[in-house]
């Protein structure tokens, strides 16, 4: 899925080779500080190494339309993006974004049911709590179907039970759908539980489990 040959990023990252697998959920892991969030970010095209090469299914990422590549490989931030408006709104910005049609009440509704959020499609978004914003989000982007999901904490603001429901739910769905991601957490009963294919991080080093 991707290579990462000879890739630096200022004094953060310094990677002679990485593989990240297709169909599989790798987890970042490691103190803060260590690059994950930036490696996510260079995934997505948000930042380039400053020396190396990224690869995304034998392309050079630098040869990729960037607003193509982002419809393809998502990023959700740790402190996601709510944007004005409902949450019918909120679900529906990110297939806009992606070029998809909007979908029907019901389908968004069963996005919601899969990140255990349990709010009217009319609400307002921005009433909602910071763990709730990251499952509207999650379930956004899940709705937006792309082939990579980029992950940076999205449950940071969840209590241990809510966070172990709602990943469960989602990452089966990524499974059943044959999609990859990329996924940082702190949790390590989340990595252990569904991580495939863990890479430690410190120092700008990276070692590979799994």
């Amino acid at each position: 899925m991707f290579e990462l040959k000879d890739v630096t990023y200022r004094d953060i990252l310094d990677i002679s080779s990485l593989h990240i697998p297709d169909k599989r959920i790798t987890c970042l892991v490691g103190e803060s500080g260590a690059g994950k969030s930036t490696l996510l970010k260079m995934l997505n095209m948000m930042i380039s190494p400053d020396r190396g090469n990224i690869y995304y299914r034998n392309e050079n990422i630098e040869n990729l339309d960037p607003i193509q590549h982002r419809r393809r490989v998502v990023m959700l931030a740790q402190q996601p993006t709510i944007f004005e408006g409902t949450i019918r709104d909120n679900l529906n910005i990110g297939l806009v974004y992606s070029g998809e049609t909007e979908k029907i009440d019901y389908e968004l509704s069963e996005a919601l049911e899969l990140v255990s959020l349990h709010k009217k499609l009319d609400e307002v978004a921005h009433t909602l709590s910071g763990g709730e914003k990251q499952r509207l989000a999650l379930a956004r982007i899940y709705l937006m179907d792309p082939e990579v999901y980029l992950l940076d904490e999205p449950t940071s603001a969840l209590d241990e039970d809510t966070e172990d429901a709602v990943m469960k739910e989602f990452i089966t769905g990524l499974k059943n759908r044959g999609k990859t991601a990329v996924l940082i957490s702190h949790s390590q009963k989340l990595v252990s539980t569904y991580g495939d294919h863990n890479i430690k991080m410190s120092k700008a080093k990276v070692n590979i489990d799994g």
